[in-house]
């Protein structure tokens, strides 16, 4: 319990109507979980309005409301504390309440449209194998050192950043490493979080539906590292055009990565095949387990991150060779008849460009190519043609299914995703609506020799549909039709 005066420090007040100096139990954004004592936050989101439920906040017990529109019945009894933006106040506020856990460890955030999962836990996991105590707060999984709890944002809320982060200062925690959705960072959860460094991966069509133009989502992901302070390093891959843009106000210190530009962490290809990959990283050849050009990407961003935070280069090298694939990204397995099953979580054009890409490098001609693929419902409506042109246009064969419709007729998202197919690759196509289904017929079109990439869902173990989800796992399922089929 702490004084809602002392939660409230760096909060930009406009008005204040009672006394601050009152103790406060927990702070609640949800009215549902207000209880007697605590203040509640009313936050203007994207679906509901806080403010529409101050009144049942009060009357649950709350003793202090944060709002930025004032209600027009003030009940005796009640603080009420008028704010520029609830989101940033909540962030602060969050902050405050946990004793400002971030300011005790080295956060590093990696935000990017592709590949902040995959660089996020490969950094947990290189570090853990160096010997540190690590945190790691992702869309797959958050990390207390070695204690799992499940993850359900790509960006959690500010209370439960915070709320882990002291965890992890319990734990003595010395690094976090945290995947920055643009959803986070314009939801201002990472606002008042001290970080030690910055990743950028790259910037590619993807959350239209919410940031509405592509410059806003750019300027999105720019205002994070314009908000690292002097102290962090900004780290960003120049071969996107966007990287530099990244770091054209920050105060950080600056660094590069690319494969095809000069930059101050370069790699070159040297091998890529299914075994792994053979890169020559400034200067020194390094075998890593990891396949494809994106990986090479990824591994340069982890090999650099982990040298700017002062790991050993060598040790850092030997580690990086060590580290497997993340789950769900491009996690594949080789059957008794020498089919090969990839699922990655590959959801955007150009996510599913670079892994069709990848397998096209490695594969030889005589194999056939048979990618799964389809679009979530409720999402982005224009990248859905891209995908399947896209699928269509570098698979020897593609079926079109249901990836997560959520309350959209999946059928409806299809037809979305078939608009995008040339008429030229329009027979090498089908459509399955039901996922399972589709998994199965791609395992009976396989012969020996034969790839099959499963696209869209990589980690996730469930399918939304109509609001509701049902346990679903790529990687079982493929695995299970494959054995069953005798394959």
């Amino acid at each position: 319990m702490k004084k809602l005066k002392d939660i409230l420090y760096k909060v930009t007040m406009e008005s204040v109507t009672g006394n601050t100096a009152v103790t406060v139990n927990s702070i609640q954004y949800d009215s549902r979980k207000v209880e007697l004592n605590d203040v509640f936050v009313a936050v203007k989101g994207t679906i509901s309005n806080g403010h529409d439920y101050i009144n049942i906040a009060v009357n649950q017990g709350a003793l202090a409301i944060i709002c930025e529109d004032l209600p027009e019945k003030i009940i005796n009894g009640v603080t009420y504390v008028q704010v520029e933006n609830s989101q940033t106040a909540l962030a602060f506020m969050a902050a405050n309440y946990y004793d400002n856990p971030s300011d005790n460890l080295k956060l590093v955030g990696v935000t990017g449209t592709n590949g902040k999962t995959t660089v996020a836990t490969l950094l947990y996991d290189l570090f853990s194998k160096a010997g540190f105590k690590v945190g790691l707060l992702s869309t797959v999984n958050i990390m207390v050192a070695d204690k799992k709890f499940p993850s359900t944002h790509t960006t959690p809320d500010s209370l439960m950043i915070n709320s882990y982060l002291m965890e992890m200062n319990k734990e003595g925690v010395e690094f976090c490493f945290m995947e920055v959705s643009s959803h986070g960072i314009a939801q201002k959860r990472t606002e008042a979080l001290h970080f030690a460094g910055g990743i950028f991966t790259n910037l590619t069509h993807e959350h239209l539906d919410y940031h509405k133009t592509f410059a806003e989502y750019r300027d999105v992901k720019k205002s994070f590292f314009d908000q690292l302070p002097a102290s962090a390093f900004a780290l960003v891959n120049i071969d996107d055009k966007n990287g530099l843009v990244m770091i054209q106000n920050t105060l950080a210190r600056k660094y590069t990565y690319a494969l095809k530009s000069y930059a101050d962490y370069s790699a070159k290809i040297l091998e890529n095949q299914f075994s792994g990959l053979l890169l020559k990283l400034n200067d020194q050849e390094i075998w890593s387990k990891l396949i494809g050009n994106f990986n090479a990407y990824n591994i340069l961003a982890i090999y650099a991150s982990a040298d700017l935070l002062g790991l050993e280069k060598v040790e850092n090298l030997r580690i990086i060779s060590e580290l497997e694939s993340v789950a769900g990204r491009f996690q594949y397995f080789i059957t008794k008849h020498k089919i090969t099953a990839i699922v990655d979580y590959a959801h955007t054009p150009d996510a599913l460009k670079n892994v069709l890409e990848t397998i096209n490098f490695i594969r030889t001609k005589n194999e056939e190519l048979i990618t799964v693929v389809g679009c979530g419902g409720d999402r982005d409506k224009t990248k859905r043609p891209e995908m399947g042109h896209i699928a269509s246009a570098l698979s020897t064969k593609a079926v079109f299914t249901s990836d997560n419709p959520r309350t959209e007729d999946p059928e409806k998202i299809l037809l979305d995703v078939e608009a995008g197919v040339d008429p030229q690759n329009a027979k090498k196509t089908m459509t399955v609506v039901n996922r399972k289904q589709a998994i199965k017929t791609a395992c009976q079109l396989a012969q020996p020799g034969d790839i099959i990439l499963i696209a869209g869902k990589g980690h996730e173990t469930y399918q939304e549909v109509n609001g509701k989800r049902s346990d679903f796992d790529d990687y079982k399922i493929v695995n299970e039709f494959l054995n069953q089929l005798g394959k």
